[in-house]
């Protein structure tokens, strides 16, 4: 198993809630929930018992359609699975509980009883059909899961992330050589990406054909599961032309673009369930980055990036085999197309979304012009706002930053221009290389 950083989260909430609450693990699938809940349990616990509601017999059905007797219920399923259970030693994982939505809402009846912990994990967990006939419980404890991060990525690669972590810290210029090789170590991390399968391919075999076999096979089964929540296909239609809109650098996402029809009241509702499926992140304009970023943010206004930059490197190039070897080529060479910038930018929203932040961008217009200016991403450090720019090669335009920066001299704290480039400070602008990004989130507020 990988080393993954949710699996410190899951201890903290058993050691602070102490079976009082259910902790539901959330997150797209093939992410590797099941995984960290499966060695959490062996690790941390006496026992446990396993319950897959995407793969459950109808003798385990069975047991769950009567909870009243929970002393039976018990018996019952210890009996079925051959496993004891022992009394605050044991843990139950109900895996894709949005299946069996049912199982979900006896929760708050079994952390009551306080005989055992329960871990949930699930995708759509919000969608209508999952909730509508069931009493949500309150008794959990939700834990965000994403695709792998740089650092999580760099453990498995057998890297030492602590010397990027002192290199971003030290904000002092690392040489051409040095920073050219630490860029093609995050150039990796973009070309494989976050999810675990594909990782585990590159370890296994060193080959980009087969890693992208493999993530290719992920996108078809987001694809596949998406179609099934929505027959009509809009809602895999909006999922699949995310890295064309980004390719257009166009100020927000157009569903109407993506379905190629007039939208509908029900395309919101498509839209959220896309949200849901944890396959993308949503990234909000605000109006007042002068206060809480939250409070002014625009619903209809927003962008699209998928959760993780490696299977948008493998759609951006769907149809083009011989595209798909170059883009691989080029990112490990360090000769990726300037107009490929949005690459980055999908990676800095991944890192971003991994380090726990929301997304918000900011857009306004140009005094006497037609043009806009934009700031790609808004951090909070305390009270202070922290404009971000992503670019892929060149750092000698960040014209929306330094009016970014006049315009809101009062609240603004550091600006940071993150790209292929060594360090360096340009007024109060820092200028800083990409793979330092998740070591600087840390010392932020």
């Amino acid at each position: 198993m990988f080393k993954r950083k949710v699996y410190d989260k899951i201890k903290e909430w058993k050691d602070f809630y102490k079976g009082s609450r259910a902790c539901l693990l959330e997150g797209a699938r093939r992410i590797g929930k099941t995984t960290v809940a499966k060695e959490f349990a062996k690790s941390e616990y006496r026992s446990y018992i396993l319950i897959d509601f995407a793969n459950i017999s109808n003798d385990m059905l069975d047991i769950f359609k009567d909870l009243s007797d929970l002393d039976m219920f018990f018996l019952r399923l210890q009996a079925q699975t051959h496993i004891n259970l022992y009394v605050r030693e044991s843990v139950i994982i109900f895996d894709e509980i949005q299946l069996y939505p049912k199982a979900r809402q006896a929760i708050k009846y079994l952390v009551k009883d306080n005989r055992y912990d329960y871990i949930e994990t699930g995708s759509l967990i919000k969608k209508r059909k999952n909730i509508k006939d069931i009493v949500i419980p309150s008794e959990e404890h939700r834990i965000n899961m994403y695709p792998m991060d740089y650092e999580e990525f760099l453990w498995a690669t057998g890297k030492d992330s602590d010397i990027l972590r002192k290199i971003a810290n030290q904000n002092a210029p690392v040489g051409d050589s040095t920073n050219n090789a630490l860029m093609r170590s995050f150039h990796l991390y973009m070309a494989i990406g976050g999810m675990p399968q594909a990782v585990e391919a590159y370890l296994e075999s060193n080959n980009f054909e087969y890693v992208d076999k493999v993530k290719r096979e992920i996108i078809a089964l987001y694809t596949d599961d998406l179609k099934k929540i929505d027959r009509s296909g809009r809602v895999s239609d909006i999922y699949n032309s995310i890295p064309t809109q980004l390719a257009l650098h166009r100020k927000r996402f157009f569903i109407t673009e993506a379905t190629k029809k007039e939208k509908t009241k029900k395309d919101n509702e498509r839209l959220y369930d896309l949200i849901d499926s944890k396959t993308v992140l949503h990234c909000h304009n605000v109006t007042k980055p002068d206060i809480s970023l939250s409070e002014t943010k625009e619903y209809d206004n927003f962008k699209l990036y998928l959760s993780d930059t490696g299977l948008f490197v493998s759609m951006l190039f769907n149809d083009k085999e011989t595209g798909r070897r170059d883009i691989y080529q080029k990112l490990l060479s360090d000769k990726l197309d300037a107009d490929l910038g949005y690459l980055y930018e999908n990676a800095v929203a991944q890192l971003i979304t991994c380090a726990g932040r929301t997304l918000y961008f900011h857009t306004w217009k140009k005094e006497k012009s037609t043009h806009w200016y934009e700031i790609d991403f808004l951090l909070t450090d305390g009270k202070k706002v922290i404009p971000v720019e992503v670019k892929s090669s060149s750092v000698k335009n960040h014209k929306s930053i330094e009016a970014f920066s006049d315009k809101y001299s009062s609240v603004i704290g550091d600006a940071y221009l993150f790209s292929q480039k060594d360090f360096s400070t340009k007024n109060n602008l820092k200028l800083r290389p990409l793979y330092t990004l998740p070591f600087i989130l840390e010392n932020f507020n």
